[in-house]
């Protein structure tokens, strides 16, 4: 690396161990130059990928963007004019080292990139780039230390040798700055986008990227709110992904791909098979054409797999936050403990303090910001999740047969519409904790064990005690999950036949006796309820008091094990910190398995909902008729499902040609004569 740059690559005692610190021109010209290099080119194929499939008009040339593209080319200049002085120097017979061909050379060719994603951005409708701010953004950051030091080194000595690469520097410097404040400012809307019409939008989709993610987009709201109460018009509308127009007919699309998969095929496929005839005289191989059907597995169509295609490549981005948040949880508990090493060494040096307070608050605001990121995704995947559920229940319940309502009845429909769309909601918001907490437990105790060592394994013994206790605790409020909704169901059918008999009922004064019987039903549904509510207590309970009980136990098998084992100051912070970590996956973890349980009837609810028959279109033909009797019926037969008998068969056979009005109640249409077949006063033979 020496001879690569023509000086150390590092330098502790420049860096670390001084007062005033600096780095190495190696270091400067190397890893602060290529970072932010690295970091466009390694977006650079997803980036492409996103703007490739979402076009949304073009945005006319601006002046800003002018500038924007004004201000690459000149820091694409700058960047060449040190590798044009570097072949400069060549000539001249002075050698300078490979770094000032390769560095120059890397940085324009990633300013010409970025300058020309400007354009293309402007040609696909960006309105604010993401991966451009954060792209000028650690250019400027890894761009102050070469500054401060080139500052340094013009006030320290008379004479400065390379002039020319310095004010470049200062020029490149400049030119970035400028080109970061510019990428804040949002271009305008999309030429060729649709126009809005609606009155009061939400500006969601119309923000900036840093409007995104610090949620300024909102500001204007809560503002109002605080100034006066809210009202239905202050209200955005909702985005149009958002509309039950575009996530029900998105869910369906879904769903009926997934039941066509699974539909029973019948699979004929020719196999010839040639086989030898042995004691067949004068005849060689002969072929035989076998004809094989088959039928393919009969597989039930799975409403999770509709749902995860629908829903799961957005959700999957609030994952991503997550996990870069839990990595970034462990990074203070190790600030921590080199934060109480400096307090404790009198000899280090005053930045040291400073700057390990910095990465502390600079690392618990990017905490803050992923975090709320990855609840934004989850919220607006659960709110999706229920209105496409909810949709597609009530555009099935509209279609299916007669048999399949009298499995389904209403009040199952709205039960399902209800309380099941709404178990997915609130399991979607904390999904994430399924992966989460055993990524989170793990790393605490790798960390807990390289403080305090084998005597972590005490704590973990006790949550390992817990786990199978909440285990046997899920799987119980499973059952009185799936009792309390038999329950329900047939509460809230009794309840609608009430409601639609109301009149007989108060003719006959049977109120108090129906009554009792939706009493008796209720009575059954809170006894279960409260069942479930006494699980869930002990469960939580048992989890609220897991960290306590594992940071005691640690902490007392730590000192108790060996004399030399003393708890100071670093051990316990640090360790009560990760203990602090511990106690959110732990919390969250039995709250995540009982809504996983819950929901999983939920799921197998709707989905032997959504896989009932429907009626076939085709049955009916729409023609023109000649006019005479509105309805005509010629050897009908009558079922109420399939599988069931007919109520009536044979109806108006041909030597049947009208019916002796003496029959029914002296009406002459035949409306009123079907209906008084079918309740029974009259018969049609």
């Amino acid at each position: 690396m020496e001879a690569f740059c023509g000086s150390p690559f590092w330098d502790s005692n420049l860096s670390i161990h001084t007062d005033n610190p600096d780095l190495t021109p190696c270091f400067q010209n190397t890893i602060l130059a290529w970072i932010p290099s690295i970091y466009l080119w390694s977006a650079l194929p997803f980036y492409l990928f996103y703007l490739k499939h979402n076009k949304r008009g073009y945005i006319v040339l601006s002046v800003l963007s002018r500038f924007k593209t004004l201000f690459g080319v000149l820091l694409w200049c700058v960047s060449w004019a040190d590798l044009f002085y570097s072949f400069h120097e060549l000539l001249q017979n002075r050698t300078p080292p490979p770094v000032y061909f390769i560095t120059p050379l890397i940085v324009g060719i990633t300013v010409l990139l970025a300058t020309l994603l400007i354009q293309y951005e402007r040609l696909r409708g960006v309105q604010s780039s993401g991966v451009l701010i954060i792209f000028w953004f650690l250019s400027v950051l890894c761009a102050v230390g070469p500054f401060r030091s080139k500052i340094i080194t013009t006030t320290t000595q008379d004479h400065v040798n390379e002039r020319f690469r310095f004010t470049t520097f200062y020029i490149y410097f400049a030119l970035i700055i400028v080109e970061l404040i510019l990428s804040c400012f949002k271009e305008k809307p999309p030429f060729f986008s649709p126009v809005n019409t609606d009155p009061n939008p939400c500006p969601e989709l119309t923000s900036g990227f840093l409007s995104r993610l610090t949620f300024w987009w909102f500001t204007s709201m809560a503002i109002l709110g605080y100034k006066r109460p809210l009202e239905d018009k202050d209200l955005w509308s909702l985005n149009e992904d958002d509309t039950s127009k575009v996530i029900v007919q998105r869910l369906s699309k879904e769903w009926d791909k997934e039941k066509e998969k699974c539909k029973q095929k019948e699979d004929v496929t020719y196999m010839k098979k040639s086989n030898h005839m042995l004691n067949h005289v004068g005849n060689g191989p002969e072929e035989a054409e076998v004809l094989i059907r088959g039928k393919k597995n009969n597989r039930k169509p799975s409403f999770l797999k509709a749902l995860l295609r629908t829903f799961g490549q957005y959700f999957l981005i609030g994952s991503f936050f997550k996990l870069i948040q839990d990595l970034l949880s462990f990074v203070n508990p190790q600030l921590l403990s080199v934060l109480i090493s400096f307090i404790k060494n009198k000899d280090a040096p005053a930045w040291w303090g400073f700057l390990i307070a910095a990465l502390m608050f600079v690392c618990a605001v990017l905490q803050t910001l992923m975090l709320h990121q990855h609840f934004q995704y989850c919220f607006v995947t659960g709110m999706r999740l229920r209105t496409g559920i909810t949709g597609v229940i009530y555009r099935k319940s509209l279609v299916i047969t007669n048999s399949a309502k009298r499995s389904s009845t209403v009040g199952e429909i709205v039960n399902l519409m209800s309380v099941d769309a709404q178990r997915f909601m609130d399991l979607v918001t904390f999904l994430n904790m399924l992966w989460s907490a055993p990524l989170q437990i793990f790393l605490a105790l790798y960390f807990l064990w390289q403080a305090l060592g084998p005597s972590v394994l005490a704590g973990v013994a006790v949550m390992v005690l817990l786990i199978p206790f909440n285990a046997a605790i899920a799987m119980k409020t499973r059952t009185f999950q799936v009792e309390q909704m038999r329950y329900k169901d047939s509460r809230i059918k009794l309840m609608n036949e009430i409601l639609g008999g109301i009149k007989v009922l108060k003719l006959y004064a049977w109120e108090p006796s129906f009554s009792q019987k939706v009493m008796e039903i209720r009575k059954n549904e809170l006894r279960v309820l409260k069942k479930s509510a006494y699980l869930n207590s002990l469960s939580t309970f048992a989890w609220i008091s897991a960290p306590f009980l594992v940071a005691l136990t640690t902490f007392s098998v730590y000192v108790s094990v060996n004399e030399k084992n003393i708890l100071d100051a670093e051990k316990a912070f640090v360790s009560l910190s990760l203990f602090n970590i511990l106690k959110f996956p732990l919390n969250m973890l039995p709250q995540v398995i009982s809504n996983i349980a819950q929901t999983s009837v939920s799921l197998k609810r709707i989905q032997q909902f959504l896989s009932h028959d429907e009626l076939d279109p085709n049955c009916v033909e729409t023609e023109m008729i000649a006019p005479g009797n509105a309805i005509s019926v010629t050897n009908a037969m009558f079922s109420w499902g399939k599988e069931l008998k007919p109520s009536l068969k044979d109806l108006f056979p041909p030597q049947y040609k009208s019916v002796d009005p003496q029959w029914c109640f002296g009406c002459h249409c035949w409306p009123c004569w079907l209906w008084e077949v079918f309740s029974g006063v009259c018969s049609p033979g």
